[in-house]
């Protein structure tokens, strides 16, 4: 899901603004591949409880959603 290019370019900046090394047992590439599977295990339960409360728990108030979607098309 995420584009590993993208993540390695974002970790390769951070280490760098902390100052902070891969030890050198362990490789950027499998380093980058955990990270972004930690990640998405992360980003699904985040996307699951924000469609139960976008959706109010299955009952959705659809002048809110329609007033969400206004507020976002002004982007």
């Amino acid at each position: 899901m995420l584009d590993r290019k993208v993540v390695k370019e974002f970790l390769e900046e951070e280490f760098k603004d902390i100052e902070l090394e891969i030890p050198r047992d362990i490789s950027k590439e499998a380093l980058i591949e955990t990270f972004c599977r930690y990640t998405e295990d992360d980003l699904y339960e985040w996307l699951k409880d924000n469609f139960k409360s976008f959706f109010n728990r299955a009952d959705p108030n659809w002048d809110w959603v329609k007033d969400r979607i206004r507020h976002y098309a002004k982007d």
